[in-house]
């Protein structure tokens, strides 16, 4: 059976459900409905994560250092992002797929920013992209392109040279009063979701509170709309040690390798594949094999020509 294809013909129990889109994340903001977020990067990642119910999935640019092995997000490339976004589209049925534009692919002109964005949903199938920092004008150039745009602020990853490091933004007062002015001019620009990421929780709280579209957090809290994490994270398959705001839910990077170590003891001892695993000739083909003289009498044949 194929990767892709769902038992006999059956879909996951996700399907049943209505599709998230982004006016339905509007009304679980109305309603008081936390909303669940998660990252993801390949088919099989994907499918279980949108079985599982999570609302919106974000293709990350974190992919960059969870997947590629890059040092920070800044390396991975419009063509990646892709990739891996198609990928992700292949396996969702429910839940929004949310691609990251990645470093350099909205920095140049607008028209530029924007023909990068709608190759994201005309050819890899996001439904709508994120993209980081206050940037008020390409979001509503998006809009008006009919892009639906996820916004940014606070801990902006692709902004770590000029902050000099992963570090927690909108300390003072000063700092969150412009992060709430940067939040509200980006609603006003048409941005349909806001992911806060790395601020104090009494800022994110007090945005989410003044703000009509939903707001997702990571590291800003337990007050916002909803809340997303690195999917690698959340199993234990990062090789650092967790920011304070993640929570591991399962050491899957501990399972994972205890299962190959003893796949490779198997095989070094030849306890796999055992008999049971392995496939074997009919009862005819095996009588006649064994029958063969050694060496067998074709050979024999051909050396006295």
């Amino acid at each position: 059976m194929s990767l892709t294809n769902f038992p006999g013909g059956a879909t996951p129990a996700s399907s049943s459900l209505p599709k998230v889109t982004m006016p339905a994340l509007a009304e679980m903001k109305r309603q008081g409905k936390p909303i669940s977020a998660l990252t993801a990067y390949d088919y099989a990642t994907s499918r279980l994560v949108d079985e599982a119910g999570i609302d919106l999935i974000l293709v990350g640019d974190s992919l960059a250092m969870v997947v590629l092995g890059h040092d920070n997000t800044l390396a991975v490339t419009l063509d990646e992002m892709l990739h891996h976004t198609r990928a992700v589209r292949r396996a969702v049925r429910r839940a929004l797929v949310v691609a990251d534009m990645p470093f350099g692919s909205y920095h140049g002109s607008i028209l530029t920013a924007v023909s990068n964005a709608v190759r994201f949903i005309k050819e890899a199938g996001a439904e709508a992209v994120k993209i980081e920092g206050p940037r008020i004008e390409l979001v509503r150039t998006l809009v008006d392109a009919e892009v639906q745009v996820v916004a940014h602020l606070g801990l902006t990853p692709q902004s770590v040279h000029r902050m000099g490091g992963y570090r927690v933004q909108a300390r003072t007062a000063s700092a969150a009063d412009q992060l709430r002015r940067d939040a509200d001019a980006l609603a006003e620009a048409g941005a349909g979701l806001l992911v806060l990421e790395g601020v104090p929780r009494e800022v994110a709280a007090q945005i989410t509170a003044e703000l009509t579209i939903p707001t997702i957090g990571i590291g800003a809290g337990p007050d916002c709309d909803g809340q997303i994490l690195v999917f690698h994270d959340l199993l234990g398959m990062t090789f650092a040690p967790p920011a304070k705001f993640v929570r591991r839910y399962a050491d899957a990077g501990s399972l994972i390798r205890t299962a190959v170590e003893h796949y490779r003891e198997d095989v070094e001892r030849r306890a796999f594949p055992s008999d049971e695993e392995s496939y074997h000739l009919p009862d005819a083909a095996r009588k006649e094999l064994a029958a063969e003289p050694a060496g067998g009498a074709k050979i024999t044949r051909m050396r006295k020509a």
